[in-house]
């Protein structure tokens, strides 16, 4: 399969993720901003274990759930990334994707990257709320490292929002960063992952200075909490597909 990661590394859309390598005074809440654009496929490959795999599996999944005459959202789709190997992946006629971002910057960036690949599907990136989309005739849906971002009294409503939007049949995609409500192991995979950033080349200083970046805008769900949010929203068939540390994706089918 195309590794679209592979390409938004590769290509002059990227940069070093240097954001946090020289000492703040303040660190601020992190945001998809302009400057964490120019980094973001630097940045996501070297802090979230499995990412690759995650990608390349949401591709070989929208081989097998995407119907003809369906659309398929990408919600938080920052650099399009899951939407090229959906786009790569979907094997049928009359389907279309949508993928959103509400950062103006990232969906600026998308539209570039998306239009630098052809593909047979065609794809509409919106810049709006995820929260505010109506999701209609869909056989697929990704939510790759987006709900962790949403206030966590407004996570069923917009996952029930979803699974109302999706036909029969059809999947849902979630990835996200974990806890698990067991300080010694929550301490230990903290430290696995950790241990992961540094062996990606970033500093204790960086390290530091994006775990506090993140306090006050990455809240995170345990395993449980995922799995009887998806199942009060009416999706049958629920399961982690893939773990590694703190990180974590589920397939939910309705």
């Amino acid at each position: 399969m195309h590794n679209s990661d592979t390409d938004l590394t590769n290509s002059n859309l990227t940069n070093t993720d240097l954001i946090y390598s020289n000492p703040k005074a303040q660190v601020k809440d992190f945001a998809f901003d302009a400057q964490v654009v120019e980094v973001f496929p630097d940045m996501i490959s070297r802090s979230v274990p499995g990412y690759n795999t995650i990608i390349d599996t949401i591709g070989h999944l929208s081989q097998q759930f995407v119907q003809e005459n369906t659309a398929v959202y990408d919600l938080g789709c920052s650099l399009g990334a899951a939407t090229l190997a959906m786009r790569k992946g979907i094997k049928v006629s009359a389907s279309n994707i949508i993928a959103v971002d509400n950062s103006s910057a990232m969906v600026e960036r998308c539209k570039m990257h998306i239009n630098a690949f052809k593909g047979d599907t065609p794809v509409e990136v919106i810049e709006a709320n995820i929260q505010e989309v109506k999701i209609d005739n869909a056989s697929m849906v990704v939510l790759n490292f987006t709900l962790q971002f949403i206030e966590k009294s407004e996570r069923q409503a917009l996952i029930t929002n979803i699974a109302s939007g999706i036909n029969k049949g059809g999947i849902l995609v979630i990835s996200e960063k974990i806890s698990h409500g067991d300080s010694v192991i929550d301490e230990h995979l903290v430290d696995l992952h950790h241990n992961f950033k540094r062996a990606n080349g970033y500093s204790e200083l960086e390290v530091a200075q994006k775990r506090t970046a993140l306090e006050n805008v990455m809240r995170t769900d345990s395993v449980e909490q995922h799995i009887e949010r998806l199942t009060n929203a009416g999706f049958s068939h629920v399961s982690p597909w893939f773990q590694c540390f703190n990180f974590i994706s589920f397939i939910a089918i309705k």
